[in-house]
């Protein structure tokens, strides 16, 4: 695997930003981590959504401050994004966790969300977070092994409305 960084969303990255998001969008899949579904044509407004959401300006009734990175390679590919939420409410506690995270469909295989969740749980240490909750799908089988792989200890599952059921792991910082 080759190296990778994180990087904070910025204008120097909108046309790699924008690679990620159309082989997400040509894959038809589910958008992983949820901010990755805003749409990036006005990138400086999502630049802006994404700042505000840091900084807890202007957020949605429930939601809780998030800061956005995107993992990069040594040739400038954005290959994954993440999202790290500063503290959790209810519903973050039983199925969001405290970081959410997705490879670029064209990009699996390559342990390159191991490393992003490595390199997450950095990020999450500096919020001041010392124990973070990840969680997954109970039949995401990949992310499972990500999130052990991290040091992840399984805890309760959590059995949503429509009978999805998500397994929880705690990582200590």
């Amino acid at each position: 695997m080759q190296t990778v960084r994180l990087v904070k969303p910025e204008n120097v990255w909108k046309e790699a930003y924008l690679s990620f998001y159309e082989d997400w969008k040509k894959s038809q899949e589910l958008m992983v981590p949820w901010v990755i579904s805003t749409e990036p044509y006005d990138f400086e407004g999502m630049l802006t959504f994404l700042s505000n959401q840091e900084n807890g300006i202007g957020l949605s009734e429930g939601w809780v401050k998030t800061s956005t990175y995107w993992l990069v390679t040594a040739t400038e590919q954005v290959v994954g994004a993440v999202n790290i939420r500063h503290n959790l409410n209810e519903k973050l506690l039983n199925a969001g966790g405290h970081i959410g995270y997705g490879i670029r469909p064209s990009a699996r295989g390559n342990s390159y969300a191991v490393t992003m969740l490595a390199l997450a749980l950095e990020k999450a240490k500096e919020l001041g977070i010392s124990r973070a909750l990840v969680v997954c799908d109970s039949d995401n089988i990949a992310s499972k092994k990500t999130i052990l792989r991290n040091g992840g200890m399984p805890d309760w599952d959590y059995v949503e409305e429509d009978g999805k059921r998500m397994n929880r792991f705690w990582i200590e910082l």
